[in-house]
Formats: structure tokens, C-alpha cells, sequence
């Protein structure tokens, strides 16, 4: 039935071009275990018909693709793209923070390692940048629900506190809750063993 009222879609996936396909889906694989749905080769005779010579979709749930990716033959890399207009980030949620801190540590032995990280009060976030430098970030709700970190957000001025995921690893190690382990990274008791660099991320 046709109606007027707003209907509220949910976000159900993004799409990709890149030039190396099988490093991208290398890299999402190792970083959000996601895995290929389907993936197509186009024919060499419609080579020029189609902008793409190649497409994967692939997902890390059981929804059919949650991210499509197009190889684009001779596709060039934007040197300036600090300076022009794309999608900035997209973002993963993770249950809890010990899951979320768990991938970093798993990721760290692969030798893939962050950019930056932040509390930012509502959450606790990590951010990476995949193969073709599009920054994904990794993270947990503070609060455990989504009405409690959406009342947070509409009320608190915004936080930005950078710390060094290994001393947060370290404190839960220790026995502090993941709750503990937010405040004190909130409080700045975590900061990074060297500055980040925010350019990274903008």
C-alpha cells in the first residue's frame, strides 16, 4: 500500500570501486570476516560496455552483501581526497568493548594496525585504513544500548579523547570493567604512545 508518512529504511550496504579487488577482499575479510557472496568476472568481449571488469558483494552476516565492490580498470588514486567531497568513514558496532579491543589485538599480530583511536564518550571507536585508504571504523556503544547512547548524544558536548588500545587491552587484562576501562580512557589516563595524526582520518 502506498502511504504518506515517512518510512525509516535501514542502511543495508555501501559500495566500493577500487583497482586491486583481491586485496580488498583480502583486507575485509581479515578485518570484519566478511566473505564473498558472489563474485563475477565481466566477459572480455563486453570489456568497454560495462565501467567494471570485475564485482564481489560480500557480507559478514546473513544479509546477501553488506559491502559491492567494482574493480575499475586503470582507476586512479586521489592524491587530494582530503580536500574533496566523498564519504568521510563507515563505521562496524561491536557488542562489547572486550570484542572490540579482541579484534584489535588479533589484528595487531596480523600486522594491520590503526590509525587512530578514540573515546568519544557515547563510544569507544578504532579506525584503520582499508587497502585503497578509505578509513572504516570499529566500535562499541558505551552504554550498552542504543536509547541510553542516543539520550547521551543529544544532551553531552562531544568528547574526543585519544588513547593507545594496548593500555586499554592491559587494564582490562588487569580486572577493571569495560565500564572502568571507559572512564579512565575518557579521563585521558590512556593517551597514545605517540600522537596521532587527525589528518589521517579527515
Amino acid at each position: 500500500m502506498i502511504t504518506d508518512p515517512t518510512i525509516h529504511p535501514k542502511i543495508q550496504h555501501f559500495g566500493l570501486t577500487t583497482g586491486n579487488l583481491d586485496a580488498m577482499l583480502d583486507w575485509y575479510h581479515k578485518v570484519l570476516g566478511m566473505t564473498v557472496n558472489h563474485r563475477s568476472e565481466v566477459p572480455a568481449e563486453a570489456h568497454g560496455r560495462v565501467p567494471f571488469s570485475a564485482s564481489a558483494f560480500i557480507s559478514n552476516d546473513d544479509v546477501h552483501h553488506r559491502i559491492a565492490i567494482f574493480e575499475v580498470p586503470d582507476i586512479e588514486d586521489d592524491q587530494d581526497r582530503y580536500r574533496h567531497k566523498r564519504v568521510q568513514h563507515v563505521a562496524f558496532e561491536y557488542e562489547s568493548l572486550e570484542d572490540l579491543l579482541g579484534t584489535y589485538a588479533r589484528l595487531k599480530a596480523l600486522g594491520i594496525l590503526p590509525i587512530m583511536a578514540a573515546d568519544q564518550g557515547v563510544q569507544t571507536a578504532i579506525y584503520y585504513l582499508d587497502p585503497d585508504q578509505n578509513t572504516v571504523e570499529i566500535n562499541v556503544n558505551s552504554y550498552g544500548n542504543e536509547w541510553t547512547g542516543t539520550e547521551y548524544i543529544r544532551t553531552a558536548p562531544p568528547k574526543w579523547v585519544m588513547f593507545d588500545p594496548d593500555k586499554m587491552v592491559a587494564a582490562l587484562e588487569d580486572g577493571q570493567s569495560a565500564w572502568a576501562v571507559h572512564e579512565e580512557a575518557l579521563a585521558g589516563r590512556f593517551p597514545p604512545s605517540t600522537p596521532p595524526n587527525p589528518a589521517a582520518f579527515l
